[in-house]
């Protein structure tokens, strides 16, 4: 099969705040890949997710790529959703303890096989978050 007709090994995300039940609109991300384990990391791509917090326009990995990393700057997203509810009245729920982030950055690393798809969804709160290899 040619590198031309081979299926491309591609990347997409999605942020849910689970502290709100929403998705995390506005979060910036960079992709970064490599080759081999000791392989440098180069940047291959950014974006920021949509109001459904997917991030659907990752550009297909470079042939050879072994490992991935998404690099998620989280910190804006959280001093942003808390100027947001500051402003608003919210009777039914506690204050949040500080002013923003613990985690200001999550960074995933992941290794890929050619010629897959990854979608790795991020839960995310102020306080935690975990990951998974969704479908």
């Amino acid at each position: 099969m040619s590198s031309e007709t081979a299926a491309r090994t591609s990347v997409s995300t999605h942020i849910l705040d689970t502290s709100v039940g929403r998705p995390a609109e506005g979060v910036a991300l960079t992709l970064s890949v490599r080759s081999g384990s000791d392989g440098a990391w180069t940047a291959h791509g950014a974006s920021s997710t949509d109001a459904d917090g997917r991030c659907k326009d990752l550009p297909a990995l470079p042939e050879g790529t072994t490992h991935v990393r998404l690099d998620f700057a989280v910190e804006d997203y959280f001093v942003h959703r808390k100027a947001t509810q500051q402003a608003e009245e919210q009777q039914d729920a506690p204050r949040v303890r500080d002013s923003g982030a613990f985690f200001p950055e999550v960074a995933i690393t992941f290794a890929v096989t050619p010629g897959e798809h990854y979608h790795v969804p991020l839960l995310l709160n102020p306080f935690g978050y975990s990951v998974y290899r969704g479908s």
